[in-house]
């Protein structure tokens, strides 16, 4: 475990505070993701050749599931920097003076990094497609433009990553590192979801926006430069743990209700009624069978995609059904603010909205599973059983 569980407990108990009234506003969730910078959380995947804590995967998820609980908005937008590290930690794909001084950064104000990728035309890359934002060559290094959506952070980030390809003869694709503040980037402001509000997942546009040379990741070409759903399966299950920790949030809402709520036609609390004692064990069956699935996937994680993806779908699936049975057990005082399950009830909402989306994922395993039965069809081709040994066992 390469977190503090005490601090982590803190951390979540100061961004829950924080979470109603950042989700009232729509605005960005300082309070909490200030919280999660002090924590040292932030930095938690950091390699340890970094001087990082190195945390693995599963240690992600048990986070993003504490964070979840506190509120998913501020989850979310410190997720995208914890998988970045965790990507540098791996791949080893930054410039090493380029990280080295982001991190140096880090220190004294929170480092705050999201992927800019999906584009108003092309959509999610995870459905296939190039950017259409461009990066010229410049005498000094690099102009970006070009318009992307759903930038999570946009207004808190330090850094975009933004997708690009480039005006080169031939051109290549690759990822841009874009610090924020920067003439010429402009954040639209479009952010209006059910759910994750605090997220401010706006637009932002790129005019001719100047970058140094050395600020770009994996430029390659563009035939091979198509995301890999497969190689991400692992990074989306443990990102669903965000949803885990707002349905065990709605869990925790929901049992205190039972508890406090004594009709007086009954004369006791209802966590003592047939029915809420039934409701309460059918939100724990789907809350603590998603952990179960969600991190026991990734504990035994042996790089198989299909497994991640299916582990993915139904702890997703899950966590939607108990949130909504929570909701719906209680009846009106489950849809008030006050009590916070509707909060939670429309955050849990956002759960398999993240590329791939559902019926990506689905179709992946379809396609998969089909694969497998053609090539067990060629296996018994090419090696036949004799019949007469099969009837006679």
């Amino acid at each position: 475990m390469s977190y503090d569980a005490a601090i982590l407990d803190e951390t979540v108990r100061i961004v829950a505070e924080a979470a109603p009234e950042a989700d009232r506003t729509g605005q960005f969730p300082w309070a909490g993701i200030r919280a999660v910078h002090a924590s040292g959380l932030l930095e938690s995947t950091v390699a340890t050749r970094y001087g990082g804590k190195g945390a693995s995967l599963r240690d992600v998820a048990y986070i993003l599931a504490a964070l979840g609980r506190g509120d998913p908005s501020v989850a979310l937008i410190s997720a995208m920097t914890i998988f970045n590290h965790l990507g540098q930690a791996t791949k080893n794909h930054w410039p090493d003076a380029l990280y080295r001084r982001l991190l140096a950064g880090s220190k004294q104000q929170p480092l705050l990094l999201n992927a800019a990728r999906v584009e108003p035309e092309l959509g999610s890359p995870a459905r296939g497609g190039l950017p259409a934002t461009i990066a010229r060559r410049t005498a000094a290094g690099w102009s970006i433009s070009g318009r992307k959506r759903f930038v999570t952070g946009a207004h808190g980030l330090t850094h975009f990553l933004v997708w690009a390809h480039t005006d080169e003869t031939p051109e290549r694709v690759g990822t841009f590192v874009v610090p924020n503040g920067l003439p010429g980037i402009h954040v639209i402001e479009n952010w209006s979801s059910l759910g994750m509000r605090a997220t401010g997942s706006h637009d932002v546009e790129y005019i001719d926006v100047e970058i140094p040379a050395e600020n770009v990741l994996d430029l390659v070409d563009p035939s091979v430069a198509q995301q890999d759903n497969r190689a991400h399966a692992a990074f989306n299950l443990a990102l669903t743990a965000i949803y885990l920790g707002a349905a065990e949030a709605a869990q925790a809402a929901f049992i205190r209700f039972a508890h406090e709520r004594v009709p007086a036609n009954l004369g006791r609390p209802i966590a003592q009624t047939e029915r809420f004692v039934t409701l309460s064990g059918e939100i724990d069956l789907l809350v603590s069978g998603a952990r179960e699935i969600i991190l026991g996937a990734l504990e035994n994680n042996q790089g198989e995609a299909e497994r991640m993806i299916r582990a993915r779908l139904l702890a997703g699936r899950q966590i939607r059904d108990a949130v909504q049975i929570a909701v719906r057990g209680i009846g009106n005082p489950g849809l008030s603010a006050d009590l916070g399950l509707e909060r939670h009830f429309r955050d849990v909402q956002s759960v398999l909205v993240h590329a791939p989306q559902e019926d990506t994922s689905i179709a992946m395993l379809g396609r998969a599973a089909f694969t497998r039965w053609s090539d067990d069809e060629a296996a018994r081709t090419a090696y036949p059983v004799d019949v007469s040994i099969r009837k006679s066992a």
